[in-house]
């Protein structure tokens, strides 16, 4: 989200069409002792994270402030942005995704190199920088090589899985780890809970009973045209914002499948349609697929409003700390009139498709 290089480059086909962990979904973890997260337990000197894949889990020790990070996700930069100290991080895994501009400055200056992507990371340069740890991520039970080789040559090595946390605010939560492995806990509390308390009030102002926005939500990724469980991420962002996916298989946070003829039919129910890839205009969306000219959606919007011109989308940087802002986003959608428009300047994440 995003993103790390699972999130910035393959957005299409995982996090722009909801989380596809497998046909099963993932595996039933117990033991965080937080409030929203299911993959993340803290206690005093540790963090340990939770597989979402096998429940197996992985402790990351902290007797001390970590100094020097190395962030594989550029969502890992937005939580160490966020407590004021992005001067830990020392190394990320592609520097064109990065959006934060605290960060960028010290990228410009030669003081945040690149390591690459897990599929072809530069080891020697990670070794040389001697981090107190690497911040990862898995996308699978199968063990990662590119951790696999780092541990061997003594560097720590420790995944997050925020990115497949369901609850918007049980992604926000994952700054108190980064609080805790910084000596910043009561900083992080402080974001955590104004957050909180921005996205439960926006979603009180939306009604329960008034009509819910239909949502045609994504485009295909190849074939293969992804619509996210009733139970994921995107759809409960949604849904708090008042609206709902067509096509979204109740209890399931798992991604289903549905053919263009299918999606074209829930074309014709729909009053929005939203995260339409990297198309920003009606002329891009057309050349993906002339067929969408058909379709009956007049109001499109689409995340990318903060991109990067080296590929990166703040909406997987900063959006994973603040669902606030993206809630926001999504009201203002759909309360907006079918004969009027919404601002690109009002919304924080979105643009309108036109």
């Amino acid at each position: 989200m995003y993103g790390h290089f699972w999130i910035a480059c393959l957005t299409a086909a995982f996090l722009f069409f909801g989380p596809m962990l497998s046909c099963s979904g993932p595996v039933s973890v117990s033991g965080s002792n937080l409030e929203y997260a299911s993959f993340l337990k803290l206690e005093e000197g540790r963090v340990i994270s939770f597989s979402p894949y096998s429940g197996q889990s992985d402790t990351l020790c902290v007797s001390r402030p970590l100094g020097r990070i190395v962030c594989m996700s550029t969502s890992h930069v937005a939580f160490l942005d966020a407590l004021g100290c992005d001067s830990v991080i020392c190394a990320v895994s592609g520097t064109g995704f990065i959006s934060s501009a605290p960060l960028q400055e010290r990228i410009a200056c030669g003081e945040v190199k690149d390591v690459g992507y897990d599929q072809a990371p530069d080891y020697e340069t990670i070794v040389s920088l001697n981090p107190d740890v690497v911040l990862a991520y898995n996308v699978s039970a199968v063990p990662s090589p590119f951790a696999s080789r780092l541990k061997s040559l003594g560097i720590r090595v420790f995944p997050l899985y925020e990115f497949l946390e369901n609850h918007p605010l049980a992604r926000t939560e994952y700054v108190k780890a980064f609080g805790l492995m910084t000596g910043r806990q009561v900083a992080a509390d402080s974001v955590f809970g104004a957050v909180r308390a921005a996205y439960d009030s926006l979603a009180g102002t939306v009604s329960r009973d008034a009509h819910r926005a239909k949502v045609l939500i994504n485009i295909p990724y190849g074939d293969l045209w992804y619509i996210p469980g009733a139970d994921s991420y995107m759809a409960r962002l949604v849904s708090d914002a008042g609206g709902e996916i067509l096509g979204a298989q109740e209890g399931t946070s798992v991604s289903g499948v549905i053919s263009l003829e299918e999606a074209f039919v829930l074309s014709g129910s729909a009053d929005f349609w939203l995260n339409t890839g990297l198309c920003r205009t009606r002329a891009e969306l057309n050349a993906v697929n002339p067929a969408f000219s058909s379709f009956g959606v007049n109001r499109v919007y689409n995340n990318v409003r903060r991109c990067t011109a080296g590929g990166g989308n703040d909406f997987w940087e900063s959006g994973c700390l603040r669902p606030d802002l993206i809630l926001h986003d999504l009201i203002t959608i759909f309360k907006s009139s079918s004969d009027s428009t919404v601002s690109n300047q009002v919304l924080n994440y979105y643009i309108e498709v036109q």
